[in-house]
């Protein structure tokens, strides 16, 4: 080459070897024919050279001066060893053995601590020998007493009186359930898992239009779908709030209805499976097809993986102790005000009127009647619902398929009144009507569903 290109002929030689066009034509236009057909003639021969085109050979020769330029600055060192715990993280976050630590944390952790044990044995123990032998006969025969008027008496100790019901619900079904789930919560917070957990699931979540940080509002949930909803800020954009809060309102039970829920549908054979997994199938498409319908952007997923450590047990301690403080200072009082504006409604007939009219679906999907009652109650407190169902199956009262069905509908029915405001101070009116819309005759017909699917079971004894 003869011209002046602005630059080296060196570096033009380079580029026309590795196929540039702009600075073949641009050497064409410059150079004689003669000369341009030698460069082809010398191009055409580098490419069929040891079948390794100008490429590959210039991208080796300049790995090779990178390497022969960074071994005179770099002194190789011996390569520090893996520790355990980095085995340990690298393990949690596994495709494959990350799952199936996943499933062993909710069976063990979870449905055997909470589900079997706190619901089966702590909850027999209170419910049943220290309430009902030794709280309620005496409270009853108190009232009895004090008060001539059975319509006022049974604001205290009548079927949905504060301590027959709000008080026994709270304190010998649920506190039992709250506490070994909140312990369990706070050893696995508290060992560092859940950054990795959020690690686990973002390929998952980028399918519902979320990143894997939304598994913190979603776990944060499990516990209270109230502050769940409040922690979804931490996402980046209006549409992954809105997509989360739809989830928490539709698919997440809260710690107290979680527990319950467990040790309800644990009573059938075959139950809890299908409980999870229906309501799981459920999490998934309306996330998917939510984020086909609103339009945005793929989130993006940055976090701190913070190093595991064993869980301190002044910690463990004291995070439970203080969620337990919420559940007693906060929950409660919901649990007493239930059963005052459920003895309203009787006396009044309100109550009467919605139940009668909730009975319409609940009968539509093939459940009795008596259904729309717990149905109600879940409107009040979710852990409220699945309490009056847990007391139903205690009692012998429902089927196990009519029980799986009430289970889910529950589990999918409309956010209690606490959430809902959250909702509307979060997203406004407009927003939370409509997810609130949406979820009130999808539950029902997800119930519809389950119900058939549920017959098939027993039918092929699958379910008992």
């Amino acid at each position: 080459m003869s011209d002046d290109y602005g630059l080296s002929k060196r570096a033009i030689a380079l580029l026309l070897l590795q196929g540039d066009d702009e600075i073949w034509n641009l050497v064409e236009e410059r150079e004689s024919k003669a000369k341009v057909q030698v460069l082809r003639q010398i191009f055409r021969e580098m490419q069929s050279n040891d079948g390794r085109g100008p490429i590959y050979r210039i991208t080796m020769r300049r790995q090779w001066l990178s390497e022969k330029i960074a071994g005179r600055v770099i002194e190789q060192v011996s390569l520090r060893p893996i520790t355990f715990k980095e085995k340990l993280s690298n393990f949690l976050i596994h495709p494959v053995w990350g799952t199936l630590f996943l499933l062993a944390l909710l069976y063990f952790g979870f449905y055997q601590f909470v589900g079997i044990f706190a619901a089966g044995t702590l909850v027999e123990l209170l419910e049943d020998k220290i309430f009902g032998e030794y709280i309620l006969p005496p409270v009853e025969k108190f009232f009895n007493w004090l008060i001539p008027w059975i319509w006022l008496r049974d604001l205290f100790v009548g079927e949905y009186g504060i301590f027959t019901l709000g008080m026994r619900y709270a304190i010998a079904l649920l506190l039992p359930i709250v506490t070994a789930f909140f312990l369990v919560f706070s050893l696995v917070e508290d060992s560092g898992y859940f950054p990795r957990l959020a690690l686990l699931v973002d390929r998952l979540f980028k399918k519902i239009g979320l990143s894997g940080r939304a598994v913190i509002p979603m776990v944060l949930g499990f516990g209270c779908d109230t502050m769940a909803t409040l922690v979804t800020r931490i996402l980046e954009t209006r549409r992954e709030r809105i997509i989360a809060t739809l989830l928490l309102a539709l698919a997440i039970p809260c710690s107290a209805q979680l527990g319950v829920m467990m040790a309800t549908v644990s009573k059938v054979r075959g139950g809890i499976f299908v409980w999870a997994t229906f309501v799981f199938i459920v999490f998934l498409l309306v996330g998917y097809l939510t984020a086909r319908i609103l339009p945005g952007e793929q989130p993006r997923f940055f976090i701190e993986v913070v190093p595991l450590r064993m869980p301190r047990l002044e910690n463990v301690l004291m995070k439970t102790w203080t969620r337990l403080q919420w559940y007693l200072l906060e929950v409660t009082p919901l649990f007493i005000l239930a059963s005052v504006l459920i003895w309203l409604g009787q006396i009044t007939h309100i109550f009467d009127f919605v139940i009668s009219a909730l009975s319409y679906p609940v009968q539509w999907i093939g459940l009795p009647k008596e259904m729309a009652k717990v149905i109600l109650f879940g409107f009040f407190r979710r852990d409220y619902g699945a309490a009056g169902l847990f007391d139903m199956v205690e009692k012998g009262t429902i089927e196990s398929v009519d029980l799986v069905t009430t289970a889910i509908i529950l589990t999918l029915f409309i956010p209690c009144i606490a959430q809902f405001l959250i909702m509307v101070r979060e997203h406004g009116w407009r927003a939370a009507t409509v997810i609130a819309g949406f979820i009130f005759p999808f539950a029902f017909l997800c119930g519809f569903i389950a119900k058939q699917f549920l017959l098939l079971m027993s039918h092929w004894g699958l379910l008992t």
